[in-house]
């Protein structure tokens, strides 16, 4: 019989488990909900949460309200979503993370700083929920980079701060570094600053060897999940017998027809019922080949 294992420290981050457990009170508290953008980058688990009540609104829908209740998910908000809600009379259920919100006081700060203002530069998914709440920090004048490639937006004879989205890889964050330290100019000050969530990046050598175990790995992650991409790459790179999936009806059975031992991870956004149900999903197909 095959092994099958769940990565006990796969899923949620604390960030993400304040934000469901928040939302759920309000919830059996009763009357409407609304949640600002998809509480978390998991589909699966923005279903579940639907049919408890919570309704997820756009901006632009939310800016129609008046005197409703809205959670801001742990990823942030400008400071734009803050204003319109006292405008509108919305109560603010507010989950932000407290290393998202920690990293936003510091790129305001920056900002902020008397005297000669450094360009702001912020390592991260352009659009991104939690990068768009960190450019709001700067009134939209922050420069977002997604890798070395987009180095060239930035002028290297003015002083440069740079801050990272807290989910990327501190791999890919070192390279920026490096390349932005080799093309300023030597009159400028360059200051950088690790706001990488340990968390996520703490997961990768775990994660690393957790795939290098087992013959199969199944690593759960929702389509949006920034994080599930950065850990799944990390997970194929040791072990090329790995595959995304969103959920259980994703699973093929022949990757782990045959497999002695079948590991199971995910993303930061992945609930734990979700990597249970592909677990009891790979048993069932195992043991139909038995």
């Amino acid at each position: 019989m095959a092994i099958i294992e769940i990565d006990k420290e796969s899923g949620f981050c604390f960030g993400v488990v304040t934000a469901i457990r928040k939302a759920e009170e309000q919830l059996e508290a009763g009357g409407r909900l609304y949640c600002l953008g998809d509480i978390v980058h998991n589909s699966d688990e923005v279903e579940r949460l639907r049919g408890k009540g919570l309704e997820t609104i756009t901006h632009e829908e939310m800016a129609a309200l008046r005197g409703a209740r809205v959670l801001l998910r742990a990823h942030g908000e400008p400071p734009s979503t803050y204003r319109l809600a006292r405008e509108r009379d919305i109560d603010i259920i507010d989950a932000t993370c407290p290393v998202v919100l920690k990293l936003q006081q510091r790129v305001k700060a920056a900002y902020d700083r008397p005297g000669a203002r450094p360009q702001i530069v912020i390592y991260g998914k352009l659009g991104h929920a939690e990068v768009n709440g960190l450019v709001g920090q700067t009134d939209g004048q922050a420069i977002v980079v997604e890798s070395v490639d987009d180095l060239g937006k930035i002028d290297y004879g003015r002083d440069i701060a740079l801050f990272s989205q807290t989910t990327k890889s501190l791999e890919g964050f070192s390279r920026i570094i490096a390349e932005i330290e080799r093309r300023k100019s030597p009159e400028t000050t360059f200051e950088h600053y690790d706001t990488i969530c340990r968390s996520v990046s703490g997961r990768v050598d775990r994660l690393r060897s957790f795939a290098a175990a087992h013959e199969v790995v199944l690593f759960v992650a929702g389509t949006k999940s920034s994080n599930g991409r950065i850990l799944y790459d990390q997970c194929r790179a040791v072990n090329p017998r790995t595959y995304l999936i969103a959920n259980a009806s994703h699973l093929q059975p022949q990757w782990i027809e045959g497999a002695a031992s079948v590991g199971i991870c995910g993303a930061t956004s992945t609930p734990l019922w979700l990597m249970e149900q592909v677990r009891d999903a790979a048993a069932r197909h195992i043991s139909a080949d038995e």
